[in-house]
């Protein structure tokens, strides 16, 4: 499966298939959803009552729920390619993200990651992707914490699982992941083994690039903002020990099971950021409650699915996404697969939508705001795909 920076920088694709990515990618408009997406039976919780699971919301209705001046989303159509259900970005200063990214390209080279590669790291433009996700802040420092640790998490992808950067090595995928989850909760050995652990991790420029993050984050959030991304950490961590046991079995996944990895790798270690970056806190009663983890999750598996459909619309495609198992799974052309991704996307962005206002009704302030820059982090995150000519395709 690429990565996010392998799949941003890939060439563009020369077949048909392209134009109909860009189409989807561009020209908004916003139909009402359909019908809404099924909601597993489990623990009740705070708002649940009020959830709005399987009832269609009223266009325009939802959004304004979570946060008056929250923008509409837009779905991104051409003609007869599929609405992308997206809310447009809130802002965009391309100075601020010019600024950050030079920073984090700074980083990147004194941390080692990425090397020979600056180049590419400033096609990729992360800096811009965290000035769009977060629109709460015109700090630099506190973007620049955001991306340090998004651009971290993405090395563990790039070196040892998809092995862009480095050699592939899948065999020793655990081993390496191991190591680097020992600086994310820091590992206590005893005095007599603890600088072996050491060695092997000042080795490893992925693990020294985690360590800085987190510990840069630490200024700008508290302890358990920070205990929350280590926890969405160690479940990416378990996304990627499967996808490496597909790179060494050559396990082809069903559908459902790509779902199921993509609700765990998803853009959910960047996007729990969300509070601590703007500068307040979501009580832990709150975030932790299943009916909010819910409507979370629904908007970060929807965006990393529009990452695979940004990917389509590059070189001919020879790796997992969700159209190429749809297309392999049922039989169906690449463009009809496409449509039927499309239609993924938005029931998860539908239901996450309809959910999240049932819960910002009966939240306290700090997660009425929580969600509604959920919400601006996915306006944000699309626009980095789709709103620059460099992530376009021809």
């Amino acid at each position: 499966m690429p990565s996010l920076l392998t799949r941003t920088l890939a060439p563009h694709g020369t077949h048909e298939l392209a134009a109909l990515i860009s189409a989807i990618l561009t020209h908004p408009e916003r139909p009402a959803p359909g019908r809404l997406t099924w909601h597993a039976p489990g623990p009740t919780g705070l708002g649940t009552s009020g959830l709005l699971t399987h009832r269609p919301t009223v266009p325009n209705q939802a959004t304004d729920d979570i946060v008056r001046d929250a923008p509409a989303a837009r779905p991104i159509t051409n003609g007869k390619a599929p609405a992308l259900y997206c809310p447009p970005a809130m802002r965009d200063d391309p100075a601020l993200g010019d600024l950050v990214n030079e920073r984090l390209i700074e980083w990147a080279e004194r941390i080692g990651i990425y090397p020979g590669r600056t180049d590419m790291l400033r096609k990729a433009n992360f800096g811009r992707l965290m000035m769009l996700a977060h629109p709460e802040t015109d700090d630099p420092d506190r973007l620049l914490a955001a991306a340090k640790c998004g651009l971290s998490e993405w090395s563990v992808d790039d070196h040892i699982v998809d092995a862009e950067v480095e050699e592939p090595h899948h065999e020793v995928i655990g081993r390496r992941l191991a190591i680097c989850h020992s600086v994310i909760d820091q590992a206590q050995l005893p005095l007599r083994y603890a600088p072996q652990l050491e060695a092997h991790v000042q080795g490893d420029p992925v693990a020294m690039a985690l360590r800085s993050a987190l510990g840069d984050l630490a200024a700008y959030a508290s302890w358990n903002q920070v205990r929350r991304l280590r926890h969405e950490l160690a479940i990416m961590f378990v996304a990627y020990g499967q996808e490496g046991m597909w790179h060494t079995t050559g396990h082809r996944p069903p559908v459902w099971e790509y779902l199921m990895h993509r609700h765990e790798n998803s853009f959910i270690p960047c996007m729990v950021l969300v509070d601590a970056i703007a500068g307040y806190e979501v009580p832990q009663a709150e975030f932790a409650d299943p009916a909010v983890r819910r409507t979370f999750n629904l908007a970060g598996t929807a965006t990393v699915l529009m990452n695979d459909l940004y990917s389509m619309g590059k070189e001919d495609p020879s790796d997992f996404s969700l159209p190429m198992l749809i297309a392999t799974e049922e039989g169906c052309s690449l463009e009809e697969a496409v449509q039927q991704s499309v239609a993924v996307h938005d029931e998860l962005m539908h239901t996450f939508e309809a959910e999240a206002s049932a819960l910002a009704l009966t939240g306290s302030p700090e997660l009425r705001r929580f969600l509604a820059g959920t919400w601006a982090w996915v306006g944000g995150n699309r626009e980095w795909h789709a709103g620059s000519a460099r992530y376009q395709t021809d």
